[in-house]
């Protein structure tokens, strides 16, 4: 067996032991997928929350920091925290519909006071998840994803048009930003549909890059003010944002948390069937499960939002084969270096407004149509299209026209405000007390 062979055949194994030269490009290239993921959902909530400018860079590093934390823990599990499997964990886009909501009404500390006690609750989940999959089938599960990504394109477009700063001097959706969102989308796609390897991997990073150079030119666009004044090494501040606990936050950040357990036994899936060849257990879901919440706990003492598998990580493993728990050392390592200088997020923090709008654009979409193929694994009969149909034209409906809940108690009002929230409870209790109907779908 020559080195070279030798050298995939180590990478190929969990316990494998591949050269650190050999490990590191993999793990870049993993690094490379998740970044922009990882620290646009922070980025974005500083902005609903009104954070400063040190803040959002704060948040930033929390950001990496939590991702790291996590990503280590799924592979080295403690008292049955963690699933022993490689993946990339981080922020995830997922929450960013429930955050936007509690971050809107109460602010940033409530973000992080649900964060803690929903991160508690996840870990019984993850406890019991073996006895409550059946609750989630795909019908469920694919309205929830599909909701998610709808509920997620008014922040792609109001980032497209400039941000709240733009529409506050008058500028927001001027011809500027339209250019840098669809250069930086037009990228992207080019990046995923024509790039092969480390090019399509890393193709919303390469997007962002290119806009974020033609902002450079257009100047008057980027500013390096808060880069300048960052400072090169800080921890994180432990409970520097506060916590504050509100009935409603907490309940929708709980029902968050039992949607992402059924998303995350999808990647857990994929990683064990596409790394392995093999099912994975309800060990190893509820350690994956017990785990992000154990990380969610501490990502509310420390500022980092709510975590949860990469798919773009998972699809790399699928693709590459790669599952060395090196590999995936070394990416979490990364993070947590990343993490504790502020340079580094400030420098994230510089990227437009529009740059990002037109990046993300392809996240959310993606997730919606993650929704719409989980909803293919069963037949689309007049029972379950029903189902869905109901679901989601009342949680979008309502979502269109809040006005409708202006004489329903605030408790209930901040709840059903959310598309997600009600799309979720729809489908869920419909699910449980329609019959199931055997016939084809039509």
């Amino acid at each position: 067996m020559n080195n070279s062979t030798q050298a995939n055949a180590e990478l190929m194994r969990f316990d494998g032991k591949p050269s650190w030269g050999a490990a590191f490009p993999q793990a870049m290239q993993h690094v490379l997928a998740m970044l922009i993921g990882n620290i646009t959902p922070p980025m974005l909530i500083a902005g609903i929350c009104g954070l400063s400018p040190e803040e959002q860079i704060m948040l930033t590093q929390a950001a990496m920091i939590i991702g790291g934390i996590t990503t280590l823990l799924q592979l080295f599990p403690v008292f049955g925290f963690g699933m022993k499997l490689p993946n990339v964990m981080g922020v995830a886009f997922a929450y960013m519909p429930i955050l936007t909501i509690i971050g809107a009404n109460y602010g940033i500390a409530a973000i992080f006071g649900s964060q803690l006690v929903a991160g508690f609750v996840s870990i019984f989940i993850g406890m019991f998840i073996g006895k409550i999959r059946r609750f989630f089938p795909p019908i469920v599960s694919g309205t929830v994803v599909m909701s998610i990504g709808l509920s997620l394109y008014q922040t792609a477009i109001n980032y497209i048009g400039g941000g709240s700063a733009a529409q506050s001097n008058g500028t927001f959706g001027s011809g500027k930003f339209w250019i840098l969102a669809i250069l930086t989308l037009v990228v992207t796609l080019a990046c995923n549909f024509f790039g092969k390897g480390l090019l399509k991997a890393s193709g919303m990073l390469i997007g962002i890059i290119v806009g974020y150079i033609a902002a450079l030119i257009m100047g008057n666009v980027v500013s390096f003010a808060d880069l300048q004044t960052a400072s090169w090494f800080a921890l994180p501040r432990p409970f520097y944002f506060g916590l504050e606990f509100h009935p409603d936050a907490i309940l929708m950040m709980i029902l968050m948390y039992v949607v992402q357990a059924v998303q995350t036994i999808g990647d857990v899936s994929s990683t064990t069937m596409g790394g392995f060849g093999r099912e994975c257990t309800d060990k190893e879901l509820g350690g994956a499960i017990k785990g992000q919440g154990l990380c969610g706990m501490i990502g509310a003492c420390i500022g980092g939002l709510p975590t949860d598998p990469y798919s773009q990580n998972v699809g790399l493993i699928c693709t590459t084969k790669v599952v060395a728990r090196r590999v995936f050392t070394m990416v979490g390592v990364i993070m947590l270096v990343a993490g504790v200088f502020p340079k580094f997020s400030g420098l994230m923090a510089t990227i437009p407004q529009p740059v990002l709008g037109g990046a993300t654009v392809t996240v959310f979409a993606a997730i919606t149509m993650s929704g719409i193929q989980l909803l293919n694994e069963q037949p689309m009969n007049y029972r379950n299209r029903m189902i869905v149909g109901i679901a989601l034209a009342l949680g979008i409906g309502i979502d269109a026209a809040p006005e409708i809940l202006q004489f329903v108690p605030e408790l209930l009002n901040n709840i059903f405000g959310s598309s997600l929230m009600v799309s979720f409870l729809i489908v869920f209790v419909l699910n449980i007390i329609i019959p199931k109907d055997d016939s084809p779908a039509e």
